[in-house]
């Protein structure tokens, strides 16, 4: 089951219309744009798609919306720092019919690792759909264990992680304590893809993929092939985007980059404002090294 959530992943941006609200059909041809260029599955309502500034009922719409236009596996976005709430997003999103959910450790109130385990198997326990853990301690406030991880590899619905702390030592503990279960480490960081890759990972939920679908699947599916070099030199090519792409906030320069390649985008939900003027020519001039922009 987990093999099939492998490859390049853009976590996708929802894009609003001008009064603020899901851009329906702009969703739909964003999707379309990563689907047919490589992409291996999708996912909404990730942080990267301001998910945390989202109503439940644009969360699951959004949800929705990804489900009926997709050609590859969904995999919904459906974290919260509240239990009850991440069980009724995870239960929409398998009702709904998506392949898998992806959900973030509680954001701000720092559950200690028992605490972690106690969500994630609440929320495993209630639903078949499959699990991947979300661990990105720079945006939440707490770090799951590699023991907390390991423990929970070991529950059949929870398949996988997406580990984002650029940390080589500790992923590597991860792929060690799990490699007897059916449970896959995908990269939360694209400038860390090949690294997490090399010592066992099997793929990226990616930002970058949003402007540049086929670049980041070419790149994994490369190193996958054995080439590595091929796949090492689109990785040094796309370094500095990558580095850009996180230059404030993120989602601010994804979103910002999607609305300037041409794609639906639209305004950010406060409290994330617009890119700094200096910032928005470092984006541009990167946006057009890597073709994303004549």
């Amino acid at each position: 089951m987990s093999q099939k959530f492998r490859g390049a992943i853009p976590a996708l941006i929802t894009p609003f219309t001008a009064d603020n609200q899901i851009d329906v059909d702009g969703f739909r041809r964003n999707i379309e744009f990563t689907v047919k260029n490589g992409v291996s599955a999708i996912v909404p309502c990730g942080t990267t798609g301001e998910s945390a500034t989202m109503s439940a009922d644009e969360h699951m719409k959004v949800v929705d919306i990804a489900i009926e236009s997709s050609k590859v596996p969904v995999i919904a976005g459906t974290g919260s720092n509240s239990t009850d709430e991440a069980i009724l997003f995870t239960k929409h999103a398998a009702d709904a019919g998506a392949d898998a959910a992806l959900i973030i450790t509680p954001y701000y109130n720092k559950p200690t690792q028992n605490g972690l385990v106690a969500h994630f198997e609440k929320i495993a326990n209630t639903t078949d759909i499959p699990i991947i853990l979300y661990n990105v301690p720079s945006r939440t406030g707490v770090d799951m264990s590699v023991s907390t991880i390991a423990q929970l590899a070991k529950h059949p619905n929870i398949i996988g992680i997406k580990e984002a702390t650029g940390d080589m030592g500790k992923a590597s503990e991860i792929i060690s304590k799990t490699i007897d279960d059916d449970f896959i480490l995908l990269s939360g960081d694209d400038i860390a893809t090949l690294s997490l890759m090399s010592i066992g990972g099997v793929g990226v939920i990616s930002v970058a993929a949003n402007i540049l679908p086929g670049k980041m699947s070419e790149m994994v599916s490369l190193f996958e092939k054995g080439e590595t070099k091929k796949a090492m030199a689109i990785h040094l090519e796309l370094v500095p985007i990558m580095k850009t792409l996180f230059i404030e906030t993120n989602p601010i320069p994804i979103k910002t980059a999607v609305g300037l390649a041409g794609l639906a985008s639209g305004p950010l939900r406060m409290p994330l404002t617009p890119l700094q003027p200096a910032n928005l020519e470092i984006l541009k001039t990167e946006l057009k090294k890597c073709g994303v922009l004549k």
